[in-house]
């Protein structure tokens, strides 16, 4: 933490989240969703096809071979379009389904409104890190075109955002549970594992999420947990919790 008599030490470092918390991401993920339907719609009958419920299910269980990201999704929807069309799938459209992916890894970042604003104040009186995850290549692309990155003391892309993965973060940066706080918009995986750890979150929700994200359960007057509808209530919010933290 910056050294600044107006701030309690009890909190001192603050992580950000990354897509849809700085950046939009979902929203090209939700057209691609809807483009691989119209692809397999000429196929097959969407609503006696469950597409939308079974792409989601083989996505999810291939989270442990393909990770998070556009490359998984990708080739989950080619897995999907195999199965659901009976092979019948042209080559021609997977082709199609491919440049979709493509066109996801190509997509501008664009940064949501008052974050560069509230990323500067609060890095002004705490360290501030990013922890995202999803595919390297394309999460290091999106951090070097953001702006931001010369103000994070540190970037870590992880495979996953759980109690272990966050458990271990704070080790390296030689930090108790207790002294930190996540900002993010997925509660399953920006703020359950920290609160669960003793730290402290604030949940940011985005006008869109992927199911996956939203299978937590986190109590709505969890008391070191705070809730923000945009960037520019972000400083505020840390301020609050830092008191909570000092009083704790």
């Amino acid at each position: 933490m910056r050294d600044n008599p107006r701030m309690s030490a009890s909190l001192r470092m603050i992580g950000f989240d990354a897509d849809d918390t700085l950046w939009r991401s979902q929203d090209y993920f939700d057209q691609a969703q809807l483009d691989f339907e119209r692809i397999v719609g000429r196929y097959v009958d969407l609503g006696d096809v469950r597409l939308h419920e079974r792409l989601y299910e083989i996505e999810k269980n291939n989270i442990g071979v393909f990770g998070y990201g556009v490359k998984g999704m990708t080739l989950s929807m080619i897995e999907a379009a195999v199965a659901i069309t009976g092979q019948r799938i042209a080559a021609a459209d997977l082709h199609r389904i491919v440049e979709l992916g493509k066109d996801l890894l190509r997509h501008p970042v664009e940064m949501l409104p008052g974050i560069p604003e509230a990323v500067a104040a609060i890095a002004a009186d705490f360290e501030i890190v990013l922890i995202t995850k999803g595919d390297l290549f394309h999460q290091e692309a999106k951090v070097k075109q953001c702006g931001l990155a010369d103000l994070f003391r540190r970037i870590e892309i992880v495979s996953e955002k759980d109690t272990g993965t966050y458990a271990r973060l704070l080790r390296e940066f030689g930090l108790p549970a207790a002294q930190f706080a996540m900002i993010g918009n997925s509660l399953r995986s920006d703020i359950a594992p920290v609160l669960d750890l003793g730290g402290w979150g604030i949940h940011m929700p985005y006008h869109t999420t992927w199911a996956h994200e939203t299978e937590a359960e986190v109590a709505a007057d969890a008391p070191r947990l705070r809730r923000v509808a945009g960037a520019a209530e972000l400083p505020q919010a840390v301020r609050e919790l830092a008191r909570a933290a000092q009083a704790a």
